[in-house]
């Protein structure tokens, strides 16, 4: 089992700046990929951006250049800077963990919200 908690989110204005952070803990050697997921009002939940446990990142293309997603391996927390934040980021953000067997595993969520 992995539970991961989110902190970080909250009320900034277009072009500002916020950092999320996720705190994993439990089974953490059967995880091979973390990232962050968003989900607005009445739409699906989509990847924001992920890294692999090797290092490699991908990133939505709506976010590539603003966010990076980056790791403390020792505090076992993933992190996303979100940097020239716009209205449309407003969402709720989940942290997501997969294991080499395809479990999922996902946070509370933390929401975002980005005012014009």
């Amino acid at each position: 089992q992995v539970q991961l908690v989110e902190s970080g989110g909250g009320l900034v204005q277009a072009g500002g700046s916020l950092r999320l952070s996720c705190v994993a803990s439990g089974s953490m050697s059967t995880i091979f990929a973390q990232g962050w997921y968003r989900q607005a009002p009445g739409k699906q939940r989509d990847l924001v951006a992920s890294i692999t446990r090797n290092g490699l990142t991908n990133y939505a293309d709506s976010v590539k250049g603003r966010f990076t997603i980056s790791r403390d391996n020792a505090k076992n927390t993933v992190y996303l800077q979100m940097n020239s934040l716009k209205p449309e980021d407003t969402a709720v953000y989940y942290c997501h963990a997969r294991n080499y067997i395809n479990r999922d595993y996902w946070g509370q969520g933390t929401q975002v919200t980005v005012s014009s």
